[in-house]
């Protein structure tokens, strides 16, 4: 990691938070909010950034996701944190997957029906703290046991710390819900 690479990770975050953002193409022509310190740009233009917020708006979908971050951003691997909290999003959309540095992220607030859905962030090594309270997958039966069960690296999950008690009651919860998939032996084998 270079060391402009590196000092993104201190930069505050890309805020585009309570815009009435509906669709992600309009972060390339909406001003992000300013804070207390402001964004430092790259010699390209580009902002250095590790953390891109779109809460509270309303985003049905993440189209054009990684193209629009690409334009914005100077190193978009290396997002660490993304808010999508309280928008309409009804699924986790497959882009997020691809950000393999990413550590945070905030999902709740949305309208995620299938619990299934988790299963997409299973790829991601360094996600540690995930939020879903807020989407009807909530009220789905062992809906912290199967997040901790398919996403066991993170630490914190719906702002609340991962204990040893959550693990061991989720790989409970797993060995009595989950069934294992059948290993088929081949005919000619035999």
């Amino acid at each position: 990691m270079s060391k402009q690479e590196n000092a993104s990770a201190q930069e505050p975050p890309l805020d585009y938070s309570f815009k009435s953002v509906q669709v992600i193409q309009d972060l390339v022509t909406e001003e992000p909010r300013t804070g207390l310190r402001p964004l430092k740009h790259s010699k390209s233009g580009k902002l250095l950034t590790q953390s891109l917020w779109l809460n509270n708006n309303v985003l049905n979908d993440l189209k054009d996701f990684n193209q629009v971050v690409s334009r914005l951003l100077a190193y978009p691997e290396n997002l660490a944190w993304i808010d999508l909290s309280f928008n309409d999003l009804t699924s986790i959309d497959p882009v997020l997957a691809t950000f393999f540095n990413l550590s945070v992220l905030y999902l709740h607030g949305n309208s995620i029906h299938r619990l299934g859905e988790v299963n997409k962030l299973a790829v991601l090594p360094r996600l540690r703290s995930l939020t879903l309270h807020g989407n009807p997958i909530e009220e789905e039966k062992g809906y912290r046991q199967y997040v901790l069960c398919t996403l066991p690296r993170i630490t914190t999950f719906d702002f609340s710390g991962v204990t040893k008690a959550d693990r061991t009651t989720a790989e409970v919860w797993k060995r009595m819900n989950i069934k294992p998939k059948k290993v088929r032996i081949k005919q000619n084998a035999l």
